[in-house]
């Protein structure tokens, strides 16, 4: 008895299968179909994506074999292009190598660079604050110690990323201006500081030395 009705449930819900394929069986097919080629795309996107980032690489790396071979302005001129017609990724790299080579021929070009850079919020503060330290580096000969200050301080702070490096370059403004207070002040903040890498520690610990004979004398 018990097949019997096994066999009307299971007829039943063929026809009801059936009627509902009637109906939907279409848009069935066609969500299939667009599933399918959504993947496709999806995969086709990523293969290009992939591709695209192979040749801006590849590009980024002649650029930097160029700069290393001393072919500045073709390194500039190469790093130019990249950072415009590159990935998003290898455009920011590029970007800042381009700045780097302009201080061989025009300094204060490539501070002008790394200053809008600085202040380029798509870049994120990693690399702002990157481009800002760099600012400060070709300047830091050539100007007085509060303009490296206000340049540089506010990347000093224990939740920066550069922070070491920022404290040793304002320690080098200091020293180079004779303001010895100062440029103390900033060995002692570095060497305080258990994170400070140690080729930063060695040069304070180095300029601190020579800041204690300069005193003697």
């Amino acid at each position: 008895m018990s097949d019997i009705f096994r066999e009307v449930d299971e007829e039943v819900r063929r026809d009801q299968f059936k009627k509902l394929w009637e109906r939907y069986g279409i848009f069935i097919i066609a969500l299939a179909v667009l599933f399918v080629a959504a993947v496709g795309g999806w995969r086709g996107y990523q293969w290009w994506q992939a591709k695209q980032a192979a040749v801006s690489g590849a590009a980024f790396n002649s650029a930097v074999l160029l700069s290393d071979l001393g072919k500045h302005e073709e390194a500039e001129a190469a790093f130019a292009k990249l950072s415009k017609e590159g990935t998003t990724s290898y455009r920011a790299l590029a970007a800042m190598r381009e700045a780097a080579e302009l201080v061989q021929r025009d300094s204060k070009a490539a501070v002008d660079a790394f200053d809008a850079l600085a202040n380029n919020r798509a870049l994120g503060p990693v690399m702002q604050e990157l481009a800002a330290l760099r600012a400060g580096y070709v300047l830091v000969d050539t100007v007085p110690y509060e303009e490296i200050r206000r340049r540089i301080e506010p990347l000093t702070g224990a939740d920066r990323v550069y922070r070491h490096s920022a404290r040793a370059l304002l320690a080098l403004s200091a020293w180079r201006t004779n303001d010895a207070a100062t440029a103390r002040r900033w060995f002692e903040m570095i060497l305080a500081d258990g994170d400070t890498p140690a080729g930063i520690r060695t040069q304070a610990d180095i300029l601190m030395a020579l800041l204690g004979t300069e005193g003697k004398s």
